[in-house]
């Protein structure tokens, strides 16, 4: 769900404690006191995720899973096999997000060493529910957002096709687990952490802060060299997802020192938080600004808006992250009272400046 990201001004230089050096599978990299760096493989144009193991003294911790596939599974077991044992078992896996890359493995841990499942309550509910989607035919709401914003019918018969595919993701899902809330505190390798929550990349995203250590576990919510994906989904149209986030960038500027040590879920651990997040709120303004100049020209479809946004052009496998990014931007500027929709009688919205 990361990886597809706007047009953006020039990154700010970060500096890259590691290089790009990165663990083998089934190996580990200490990154702090109590902290080993776990990367795990993807299925898909980002090719690792990294996850967290930490040594609780007493326990172990996991932060964030990868996805179920074999050879996940089989680095897992190594690298639990070595230092899970009935004195000091892994008491619990925690979760960033509810996207099958961080929640993939959870429920399978949870159940083969009886940890555990702690993430915040709303990625855990929205994960069930699109769980239970697995099976069902497309809903007829979906079909008409992604009609309005232009797709043609092989773009709507895909969208059919894949409908449901996030149960295939994800293991079976524990059924209870510990909350994560905002401002919560919590006991991790020896130390106090804080719970910061963000929004707008998914609904209730968990970093992790421990000031003691100066280390953030950042999930997607900050990432070095991609920008994390904002989309509008079918299930709520008029969403402002984009805001979320922005605002969730400036909670992060407000909470987080910028010499702090990022573990983002991609990418290389990292310090220069200051620069990348107001790099990241900068590169969705100017997003907006060229939307806006755009529209000078006259009204624009959602799929017009791809070249401004994005400066490429949109393969035929990303025109759904595509489609809900764009959304996301004309949503947000129609919340600002800057755009308006008008519905076409071809049945495609057209946006225009108001």
């Amino acid at each position: 769900m990361d990886g597809f990201q706007t047009k953006t001004p020039k990154r700010p230089n970060l500096d890259y404690p590691h290089g790009d050096v990165r663990p083998e599978l089934a190996e580990t990299i200490q990154v702090a006191p109590g902290i080993e760096w776990v990367s795990m493989p993807l299925p898909f144009s980002l090719k690792f995720i990294n996850l967290w193991l930490i040594d609780d003294g007493d326990s172990w911790t996991i932060v964030d899973t990868g996805m179920p596939l074999k050879e996940t599974r089989d680095a897992w077991k190594s690298l639990l096999d070595a230092r899970v044992t009935p004195e000091k078992p892994l008491k619990r896996v925690m979760v960033t997000h509810m996207h099958p890359d961080h929640v993939g493995c959870a429920g399978w841990l949870c159940y083969k060493y009886g940890a555990e499942l702690w993430m915040s309550r709303l990625e855990y509910t929205t994960c069930r529910m699109l769980v239970s989607d697995t099976g069902r035919e497309a809903p007829q709401a979906g079909i008409d957002f992604y009609r309005r914003a232009g797709w043609n019918e092989a773009q709507i018969e895909n969208y059919k096709e894949r409908f449901g595919g996030f149960g295939r993701g994800v293991s079976q899902m524990p059924d209870s687990f510990r909350r994560l809330a905002d401002g919560d505190p919590l006991q991790m390798a020896g130390q106090t952490w804080q719970v910061i929550m963000g929004n707008g990349h998914s609904p209730e995203h968990s970093c992790l802060y421990c000031p003691a250590l100066n280390v953030v576990i950042s999930g997607d919510q900050l990432l070095p060299r991609i920008s994390s994906n904002v989309s509008v989904h079918p299930t709520e149209p008029e969403a402002d997802p984009l805001l979320d986030w922005m605002m969730s960038c400036e909670k992060l500027l407000a909470h987080l020192p910028e010499d702090v040590l990022v573990l983002p879920a991609h990418n290389e651990p990292f310090r220069g938080a200051h620069a990348r997040l107001r790099h990241l709120i900068d590169g969705h303004e100017t997003a907006l600004s060229r939307l806006k100049g755009r529209m000078q020209k006259g009204p624009l479809t959602v799929m017009d808006t791809f070249t401004s946004l994005f400066g490429r052009a949109i393969k035929a496998d990303e025109v759904g992250m595509a489609s809900g990014e764009a959304i996301a931007h004309l949503n947000c500027m129609i919340h600002r009272g800057e755009v308006v929709r008008m519905a076409g009688e071809d049945g495609v919205d057209r946006y225009a400046l108001a």
